[in-house]
């Protein structure tokens, strides 16, 4: 049987790690074909109910996420998220240094309890948008702060709790 993931999606502006996402939307993908949008949601929910405890009181915010995760996966077009807070990307195709990158950042974030929109854009055509010339490249709240390398934990942690600071002042 395969291992399930934790995947972090953004539910009602809080980064939510939810158990066997992938698999859920997996499941669905096979089986969605007559099926209406609110029935994928639907079933995503029930699926990923299974594994996670997921709040009656905001069941639709679960549901929303999974369905959006399962667009994404599908290749349909999403608009985008509108995430008001902190956003952190990492840009980079996958590799070990941009995944170490973006472990690193999960980690620091963790150990600060600081919630963000974390994510890591593979996408050559996004990541061109950025104007960075390599990789991994480290972007905080639409800042590119780092091109190339992996950062040691401190510089990350100085610029996260500078950006933090600057956008709590706002």
């Amino acid at each position: 049987m395969p291992k399930k993931e934790i995947k972090q999606v953004m539910i009602n502006g809080r980064l939510i790690g939810i158990f066997g996402l992938d698999e859920a939307i997996n499941e669905i993908a096979e089986i969605s074909k007559g099926l209406s949008d609110d029935e994928i949601q639907k079933k995503l929910l029930e699926l990923i109910s299974r594994n996670n405890y997921v709040p009656a009181n905001i069941e639709e915010a679960y549901g929303k996420a999974a369905w959006r995760e399962f667009e994404i996966v599908q290749g349909l077009p999403v608009a985008p998220e509108y995430v008001a807070g902190f956003k952190i990307a990492v840009l980079g195709m996958g590799c070990a240094r941009c995944s170490q990158l973006e472990s690193d950042v999960r980690d620091i974030l963790s150990e600060m309890k600081i919630a963000a929109d974390l994510q890591h854009i593979t996408d050559a055509k996004e990541i061109a948008r950025y104007g960075v010339m390599g990789s991994p490249a480290l972007v905080i709240n639409n800042k590119v702060v780092s091109v190339g390398e992996v950062p040691p934990k401190s510089k990350i942690r100085q610029w996260i709790i500078e950006s933090y600071n600057l956008q709590e002042e706002k």
